[in-house]
């Protein structure tokens, strides 16, 4: 059986450092941004680019679940409402998986400390924060794990993932 690990979160949150600290801890792993899938200028969000972000999220992952070489699957992606996150995972075979869903949540004014570290290094646009901090509470609602971010690093964060991983069958 394969471990197919989702994670979302608001923009800024930690999601991306958190995949990648995780993916140094399990063996064969391989690990999707979703924003990969969709890096394009200028970033034009309509329903056909929704659609092909979809399309090519579940391509890959799909491809990453039938390849023998991968134990452990990583996906990260902002999916702010439970439809987008249903709509990416019914697109999969998850036949050989166990599936671990998580969001990472914190407190506003940990997003907001986070966020303005971001724009200082010219990584985001202060316009983030706003958009951010409205999508904050989505996730609380959603059918997945919680892990608080508020006062942990991305390793930390990484590690409480590992360790829900491995007490489960």
């Amino acid at each position: 059986m394969k471990n197919l690990i989702v994670i979302n979160g608001t923009m800024g949150i930690g999601k991306t450092a958190t995949s990648k600290e995780l993916q140094k801890m399990l063996p064969n792993c391989v690990f999707l941004d979703g924003d990969w899938c969709w890096d394009m200028s200028p970033f034009i969000v309509n329903d056909e680019t929704k659609n092909m972000v979809v399309d090519n999220i579940s391509y890959l992952l799909n491809n990453f679940i039938s390849c023998s070489v991968y134990e452990n699957i990583i996906f990260c992606w902002v999916m702010h409402e439970q439809k987008i996150l249903d709509d990416v995972l019914c697109r999969l075979n998850k036949n050989n998986c166990v599936l671990y869903k998580f969001s990472l949540v914190c407190s506003q004014k940990a997003l907001i400390s986070r966020i303005t570290k971001d724009v200082e290094m010219g990584i985001r646009t202060k316009d983030v924060i706003s958009r951010s901090i409205e999508r904050l509470e989505n996730y609380h609602h959603m059918d997945t794990e919680k892990i608080d971010v508020s006062h942990i690093s991305a390793k930390q964060a990484a590690e409480t993932i590992l360790k829900r991983i491995m007490h489960k069958p």
